[in-house]
This record gives structure tokens, C-alpha cells and sequence, in this order.
């Protein structure tokens, strides 16, 4: 087997440097097989050099063409080639992979702490194995949710949930003292926002039976989710999300971060008390 990286090799010479190993009849095994990793990277000239081989390959090589970015690859190429899709794992699939890993080791490990490695991984079963490598080097044979959140420097779901109470109650003082809490704990308020736009389109999904399975968590979460979803009117989430959409995208810009992230919040918190002042200012004329 070979392997070329086209990103640092996509000049034409790599590429016949390629050709002329692919003309060598393999030693030992019956084929010869070569990777071509990140070949959208290949030059135009480069992909017209290969395009000979490929068109007709001796009856020993094999080629696997990887790429993030198919549309780049020349039509003549792709027209050539079998095409297999790749999806990203779902962070169900990597847990259950985890938690065989887990047992196979004869490692003690939360599902709720493997959930978290889980979601880091972002549908990488490669990340999720190097993260919970470095897991179990920490804390031993046993991995908890506690020391997986400490040790990722990952924000407690709980942070969110209370962060909503509040949010409903309008009540703007234990707001900004929650807000100083997770910035006292170290936490980056760009990634406060961010987890909580993740947290209020979580409670909108819940808001239909349908699309509850989008919710990659765990059932205890779940639940929750269910729970606070149930008095989160639809008209409140759409509009906090907004917000919250807003304040990512312009956090990195501001200058005093701390007051942007505080007034994201508190301005999430009125939207409830403006709705609520509209009826009572209704109510004498009707």
C-alpha cells in the first residue's frame, strides 16, 4: 500500500513520480494499492498527468481517491471512478463504539461522560478514541462525567438549564451573577454563547415528538430538554435564538465581551416580560 498527500504533493512531478511507481508490478500480494489523500489539492496539470493511469490501470493497481471537496475534482476523473459518500457518525454510534472499547478494557465508564466525548468528536470515531485515550491516562479505569467535563473544559449542561430558568423568570440580577460564575470557572463566554444557541434550537426541536430524535444526548438530558421545552412558548425560542445567532456571529468584534454576552442574555430575559406587559396593557380596553 501507498499513500500520497496531494496537498503537499499536487505538482505534476508527484504525480508522475506516482506513474512510474504504479508501473512496477507488485513483490508480494496480488495488487498494489495507492491512496491518494486530500486529491481535490491536485493541480490541473497534475490531474491531467494522472488521468492516463487511471484510464487504463494495470490489472494490480488500485486507487482510492479521498476528498472533503468532490466538486473540485475534474469531471473526466470523477467519471472514472466509483463514488462512496461518507456521512459523519452519529454521536449515538460513536458512544455504543465507546462504550465496547470501554468494556473491552475493563474500564468503568458513565454513558453520560461518553456522550460528552462523544459530541468533542464531531463525528470523528478517530477523535473520539484519541480523546477518550487521554481521558483514561487522567482519571484510570474508571471515567466519570464529572472529570470529563473538567478535564475538556466543557460547560456543564446544567449551566444552561439554569441559565433559562432565570431567563424565564426575568430575573436579571441572578443572570448576571450565572454570568460571572461561568466566567469565573475560566470558560469563554464566545463559547457560553455558542453552546447555548446549541441549547435553545434543542429546546425548539422538543417542541414536536417528530424531530426529537435530532437531540444527539443522553436520555437523563433528554428528559430535561422535554422537561424545559414544555414552558418555552415557540415565539420565545425563535426570538432568543435569534439573539443568540446574533451575538456569535458579533462577539469576536466587540470590545468589552463580558457586557455583549450580559446583554444578549438580558435581552433574551425581556422578551417574555414585553409580551406579558402587552397583554396587561390590553386587558383595560377590550
Amino acid at each position: 500500500m501507498h499513500e500520497l498527500d496531494a496537498a503537499s504533493n499536487n505538482s505534476v512531478d508527484g504525480i508522475r513520480t506516482l506513474v512510474d511507481q504504479v508501473r512496477i508490478p507488485p513483490q508480494t500480494g496480488k495488487y498494489k494499492v495507492y491512496i491518494i489523500d486530500e486529491v481535490h489539492m491536485l493541480s490541473q496539470q497534475a490531474f491531467n498527468a494522472f488521468l492516463k493511469t487511471l484510464e487504463e490501470p494495470p490489472a494490480y493497481a488500485k486507487f482510492i481517491l479521498a476528498t472533503t471537496e468532490k466538486q473540485k475534482i475534474i469531471p473526466t476523473i470523477l467519471s472514472r471512478c466509483q463514488i462512496f459518500d461518507f456521512a459523519r457518525i452519529t454521536a449515538g454510534d460513536i458512544s455504543k463504539q465507546l462504550a465496547w472499547v470501554a468494556d473491552k478494557e475493563g474500564i468503568e465508564a458513565d454513558p453520560a461522560a461518553l456522550n460528552i466525548i462523544s459530541q468533542k468528536a464531531d463525528g470523528a470515531m478517530r477523535d473520539a478514541l484519541s480523546i477518550f485515550d487521554q481521558i483514561v491516562s487522567i482519571t484510570g479505569n474508571s471515567i466519570t462525567y464529572a472529570q470529563v467535563i473538567e478535564n475538556l473544559n466543557v460547560l456543564d449542561h446544567d449551566y444552561y438549564f439554569r441559565m433559562t430558568d432565570l431567563i424565564l423568570r426575568d430575573d436579571a440580577s441572578a443572570i448576571l451573577l450565572l454570568v460571572d460564575e461561568i466566567i469565573r470557572k475560566g470558560f469563554d463566554g464566545a463559547d457560553f454563547i455558542s453552546g447555548y444557541g446549541t441549547h435553545l434550537r434543542n429546546l425548539l426541536v422538543c417542541k414536536d415528538p417528530a424531530t426529537v430524535g435530532l437531540i444527539e444526548d443522553s436520555e437523563d438530558v433528554l428528559k430535561r430538554y422535554n422537561e424545559q421545552s414544555a414552558d418555552c412558548p415557540p415565539n420565545f425560542l425563535m426570538q432568543a435564538l435569534e439573539i443568540s445567532n446574533k451575538a456569535d456571529v458579533e462577539y469576536k468584534a466587540g470590545n468589552n465581551k463580558r457586557l455583549f454576552l450580559e446583554l444578549a442574555l438580558l435581552q433574551m430575559a425581556s422578551l417574555e416580560k414585553k409580551k406579558s406587559g402587552t397583554r396587561q396593557k390590553a386587558s383595560p380596553g377590550s
